[in-house]
């Protein structure tokens, strides 16, 4: 594991560091977008206070930081493979480059000594999970890593109730920012509620605190921040093309792991580029606000 100069020296000082994932850059988002929001959401950290650190895989070095030329390279060459942490041995033996899932960041970025990570939604349980056990690898990642992870709830396309519920059962601590219901990543309102509610940083920064003196910080800490309603995708035209899109997906038999990446693109070209839009506006709000939670933790 490679960490950048800039990273080490503020993790040895006790500076407030923000992990950043890859696979919004090497899957998530159409180029050259891609390289663009990358950089927005590392300015968009030190405008909160604290140091960036984009975790990827990078010729079979894990990298907790990125310079330019190997953030170019996970957001423009074709060989950049999607790695959970199941999938960084093979990638780091094999010398490839590899963007970073939320549960492979987390995994990473708590071994590099980093407590908070910015993401835009967590994976969770797929809508067919009784047929398929479809379940994102986040999950359980989040219930045996010890971090604060930021993010806009989970992907609408998802069973959000059904997430909530595996994430009650893996005791990971959920907490809704200025909230009482839990966000639903394009939208603000998923329709459940949350498990709790924090108005500010330092709340978060408590809850954090407490959960170490009591011996629970093993697992996550997920900070749920919505987009503001006037932010969010237009609820109506969101359900109708969903609807449309799991249609779809079925017609083209569309199983398994395809069924988001599927989903996603089809509500990107469907609300003509409103999803992204909306997705890079969390992104950036995310990441914001993690900046100024690591500055809570640090105090």
């Amino acid at each position: 594991m490679r960490v950048a100069p800039e990273v080490a020296e503020a993790l040895a000082a006790g500076a407030p560091v923000v992990a950043l994932e890859s696979t919004l850059v090497s899957h998530g988002l159409p180029r050259p977008r891609n390289l663009q929001v990358a950089r927005e959401a590392e300015v968009a950290v030190r405008d909160g206070g604290a140091v960036p650190a984009i975790i990827a895989v990078v010729a079979g070095d894990v990298r907790v930081g990125l310079d330019n030329d190997a953030l170019r390279k996970i957001a423009e060459r074709d060989d950049v493979v999607k790695c959970g942490v199941r999938d960084l041995g093979p990638a780091v033996a094999r010398g490839a480059y590899g963007g970073t899932t939320v549960a492979a960041t987390s995994h990473i970025a708590a071994r590099a000594g980093i407590r908070v990570f910015a993401t835009g939604g967590l994976g969770g349980v797929h809508r067919d999970a009784r047929d398929t056990w479809d379940e994102s690898a986040d999950l359980e990642t989040l219930a045996r890593t010890g971090i604060v992870v930021v993010c806009a709830g989970v992907k609408s396309i998802l069973d959000v109730g059904a997430t909530l519920e595996r994430l009650e059962t893996l005791n990971v601590t959920v907490l809704g920012y200025r909230t009482d219901t839990f966000p639903g990543f394009y939208l603000t309102d998923s329709g459940h509620p949350a498990p709790w509610r924090v108005e500010a940083v330092d709340e978060v920064a408590a809850v954090v605190r407490a959960r170490e003196e009591l011996g629970t910080d093993d697992r996550a800490v997920v900070v749920a921040n919505p987009l503001p309603p006037e932010e969010q995708l237009d609820p109506a035209l969101h359900d109708r093309v969903l609807a449309a899109g799991l249609v779809a997906a079925e017609g083209a038999g569309v199983r398994g792991k395809d069924v988001t990446p599927f989903l996603l693109d089809y509500l990107a070209e469907e609300t003509q580029g409103s999803s992204l839009d909306a997705n890079v506006r969390l992104v950036l709000r995310n990441a914001r606000l993690a900046a100024e939670l690591a500055v809570a933790l640090a105090a």
